[in-house]
């Protein structure tokens, strides 16, 4: 099988809270993840696909169908908003880097019916990331 990444970005804010706890605890649990007007990030997301590339193309898939499938589907919904308050995939969700790459996988999986999903990479900073690869 032969890999390929697609890197894109987008802006966003977030805090991370739990409603079910009280004040103390989600300080305690967040720090100052948890203020209450949130946070932002400069995100860089990474979807990776994989499958064996066909002889008519060499590709997998055409990596400008894999960016146009991510900028539609998770960019122009979460660039420049507030994660807990203007994203409905998230609705009721702790917007954590974790939460949202499940949430992003569940998005694009069907929207790639022609490559596998592997794994999406999602930079809350150069060096704090998680990676997501599936159920």
């Amino acid at each position: 099988m032969v890999y390929i990444t697609r890197k894109e970005h987008f802006s966003a804010s977030h805090r991370l809270h739990n409603p079910d706890w009280s004040e103390a605890k989600n300080i305690e649990t967040f720090g100052k993840c948890n203020n209450p007007n949130g946070h932002g990030h400069n995100y860089e997301i990474e979807v990776t696909v994989g499958g064996d590339p066909p002889k008519d193309t060499g590709m997998v898939m055409d990596l400008k169908k894999l960016s146009d499938v991510i900028d539609a589907e998770i960019i122009e919904k979460v660039d420049h908003k507030h994660m807990n308050h203007d994203i409905d995939f998230l609705t009721g969700v702790i917007p954590t880097a974790e939460n949202m790459a499940i949430a992003f996988w569940n998005i694009l999986k069907p929207k790639l019916p022609h490559a596998r999903l592997i794994s999406i990479k999602l930079y809350e900073s150069p060096n704090n990331f998680v990676e997501y690869r599936g159920e």
